[in-house]
């Protein structure tokens, strides 16, 4: 049985990570700004409540964990952005002063663009437009996270995923070392890989793209829900980020 720490376990990805982790027997900690909104209870699952910014607090969670998962998600803003490297480079500094050695964070396939198989035309347009405005500062925090996880020693994974939205059950998702394919990134696809991949050797040093091609919805229709949401612009889930 694993002990996971999982950093934004209130996102909607993260929620899923903590379910699916603790239905294949793991202990998890769970950790969120607001331990009193968090809607999953059980036996082998605690909360903290804790600001990755915080890293005595951060210390304090990751303290005799066997693995840490990273799920934090910032809506885009055009001002500087720093969660996802002060939280990591926070998480970081905790697992080497407890000797945990495996770490695993969600990045987004928007901050290094490669080339997309079966993408359609209309995200190859405006993928391009919102990495360089209003994600900008969001990627370029990213980017500092990910460099940061790579210079860490530890037995680190980077997982991107692309755009995020919902299913009720895991589907045979593609994951690997390869281009993404397609638009899409189910949640419960993305949750279903972190935890597999807590315990799996090969996926360490390594980042691994996550793209789901089954079931996945109209790339437009997607965007227009969100937008009558009243969600924050960078909660559309078109790049990845909407954890």
């Amino acid at each position: 049985m694993t002990k996971s720490v999982i950093f934004g376990a209130n996102g909607p990805t993260g929620r899923l990570a903590t379910a699916r982790a603790l239905d294949a027997g793991h202990s998890v900690i769970a950790v969120t700004r607001r331990p009193s909104e968090f809607p999953i209870a059980h036996a082998r699952l605690k909360l903290a409540g804790t600001d990755v910014h915080n890293a005595a607090a951060v210390a304090e969670a990751v303290a005799g964990a066997d693995a840490v998962i990273s799920i934090l998600g910032v809506p885009f803003t055009r001002h500087r952005v720093d969660t996802y490297s002060v939280g990591v480079q926070n998480i970081i500094a905790a697992m080497r002063a407890s000797g945990v050695g495996r770490l695993l964070v969600v990045s987004s396939t928007s901050v290094y663009p490669t080339r997309r198989h079966h993408a359609p035309l209309s995200l190859r347009l405006v993928e391009p437009v919102i990495s360089k405005t209003i994600g900008k500062t969001v990627y370029d925090d990213m980017r500092r996270m990910e460099a940061a996880v790579r210079q860490s020693g530890l037995n680190w994974t980077i997982v991107r995923p692309s755009g995020l939205f919902d299913l009720p059950e895991p589907t045979d998702y593609i994951h690997g070392a390869t281009d993404p394919v397609g638009a899409f990134t189910a949640r419960i696809d993305l949750a279903d890989y972190l935890i597999s991949a807590v315990t799996d050797a090969t996926s360490v040093g390594r980042v691994v793209i996550v793209s789901t091609t089954h079931h996945t919805p109209n790339l437009w229709h997607m965007v227009r829900q969100e937008a009558k949401s009243g969600d924050a612009p960078g909660q559309v889930p078109i790049a990845g980020i909407d954890r």
